[in-house]
């Protein structure tokens, strides 16, 4: 009996556990009110944003499965002095949201969905026909735990949060790189509401995660 026990306390520790890792969210940027853009001194060394090299890659989740894709940069700069980064914007071409882990007509209805195509679809998630950019502003650059956090005001249809995730840098001659590790954001605070069970109910296992997993990788030359 006491062995019937011990083996269930572990079962049970097993499955708790798992479930926890399952649903961690990795790096939250909690979403705050916007603050003041920071300006870089006279003295930094602006870069320009590299579009063709740079991306945002994405990854949605849901019970039956998850979605992966990319979105590319439009425009942006970034300022530096003695290597480190002092201020910074960039422009997101939201018409340019791409599904990875599909092909077909599959791939282009999902991203046709994401994108707003068709009257009835047009504000599900990012009806970039009203919303084509969005933008990031950085407002601060802090060591925390040991890791950078790029702070920023991020503005996605119209909605203007302040968030934060890690990020490392490093500036080789003409050439600036920044890569985030992959971030958490809730696309709820930004009016992204399809299928999201904390706002509809009744949704059952239809629903999509309000979480949205992001990755930033950024090259810049020197202007």
């Amino acid at each position: 009996m006491k062995t019937k026990l011990t083996n269930l306390f572990i079962a049970t520790t097993l499955i708790i556990s798992g479930v926890s890792c399952k649903g961690e969210k990795k790096n939250e940027a909690e979403a705050a009110p916007a603050e003041e853009v920071i300006e870089a001194p006279a003295a930094a060394i602006n870069f320009t944003v590299d579009t063709t090299a740079s991306m945002i890659e994405w990854t949605g989740k849901k019970p039956t499965g998850e979605h992966t894709g990319t979105i590319k940069l439009m425009d942006g700069s970034v300022n530096t002095q003695d290597g480190k980064i002092q201020s910074g914007s960039f422009v997101i071409d939201m018409t340019s949201i791409n599904v990875t882990d599909l092909e077909g007509d599959k791939k282009a209805g999902l991203e046709g969905h994401l994108k707003g195509e068709g009257e009835e679809k047009k504000d599900h998630f990012f009806n970039v026909a009203e919303h084509p950019k969005a933008t990031f502003e950085l407002t601060g650059i802090v060591e925390k735990e040991g890791k950078t956090m790029i702070e920023g005001n991020l503005t996605i249809k119209g909605i203007k949060k302040n968030i934060s995730f890690p990020a490392t840098s490093s500036v080789e001659g003409d050439m600036m790189t920044l890569t985030s590790e992959v971030f958490t954001i809730n696309r709820t605070d930004w009016g992204v509401n399809y299928g999201s069970k904390s706002v509809f109910e009744n949704l059952g296992d239809k629903f999509i995660n309000d979480d949205i997993e992001l990755k930033v990788n950024l090259k810049a030359n020197k202007a």
